[in-house]
């Protein structure tokens, strides 16, 4: 039977921006294998396989070309867009998402989906061999988080024009590097994410590397309300609200392809 698939760019208003994921709707569990195959198929950066529980939530599980992994921003973003759009969840309903990293929910505010992750401060580390060089930035923070480093550089332009070495950043045996500045202007911060260890060599926008940016940026700014933006290629603006050992992250979703998977 073909299964409805989906992709969303996500953390943007505009098609062609922000960063973008596969939603595969599906009736029952599958076979790790074949949500593996799916997802280097589609070869993004992440596909969502969202499965209906029988309490009205969802097991949603999330894979990139090269691996599973455990949390997931942008993805689930499009998830909870596209059970909106598609009516199988009412649009006044929560989005409610069992994972390995626990619950996350969605809702509908203000025009804007907002969700609700656990927080992953990072903690205060010396720079592993080969992380300074391999980004080729001079850090004024290094910090580790579950998942990733966090380095903090001075400048948005520092950010913006660093050119890491991401076979290098890939030895290091996290999923990723996340680069972070105080913005100048417009934004509260700016940051990119490289995940070399997770098959992406820079990701265009991040939900999960903003569960460790917000409570970093929290601390330094002052402030629990915070506007970022993920400064790659595509770009996207992220929202972020402290809440605390919660963080929420609010962003706009575009569905640009709709299909069905007939293997």
């Amino acid at each position: 039977m073909p299964v409805p698939i989906y992709q969303v760019d996500a953390f943007t208003d505009e098609a062609f921006r922000g960063n973008p994921a596969g939603v595969c709707l599906l009736d029952a569990p599958a076979d790790p294998a074949w949500m593996q195959n799916v997802a280097a198929e589609m070869n993004l950066s992440e596909t969502a396989f969202p499965v209906p529980r029988s309490d009205g939530d969802y097991d949603l599980r999330w894979f990139t070309p090269a691996v599973e992994v455990d949390l997931c921003g942008h993805a689930t973003l499009a998830t909870a867009h596209i059970l909106w759009e598609t009516e199988v969840l009412p649009c006044d309903s929560q989005a409610r998402f069992h994972t390995r990293s626990g619950l996350l929910t969605a809702d509908r505010r203000g025009g804007r989906i907002e969700l609700s992750f656990p927080t992953n401060p990072p903690e205060p580390t010396d720079p592993p061999d080969g992380l300074v060089d391999a980004l080729g930035v001079d850090p004024v923070y290094v910090g580790r988080t579950r998942f990733d480093f966090l380095v903090a550089a001075e400048g948005e332009a520092t950010v913006r024009r660093a050119a890491p070495n991401v076979g290098r950043l890939k030895q290091l045996g996290v999923r990723g590097v996340i680069l972070t500045a105080r913005g100048d202007d417009a934004y509260d911060f700016v940051s990119r994410f490289f995940a070399p260890g997770a098959g992406i060599d820079e990701d265009p926008v991040t939900g999960s590397a903003h569960c460790a940016l917000a409570p970093y940026w929290s601390r330094i700014l002052g402030k629990t309300e915070m506007i970022a933006f993920q400064a790659s290629t595509r770009g996207g603006i992220v929202r972020v609200a402290l809440d605390g050992d919660r963080v929420r992250l609010a962003g706009n979703a575009v569905t640009v392809l709709r299909g069905e998977l007939l293997a």
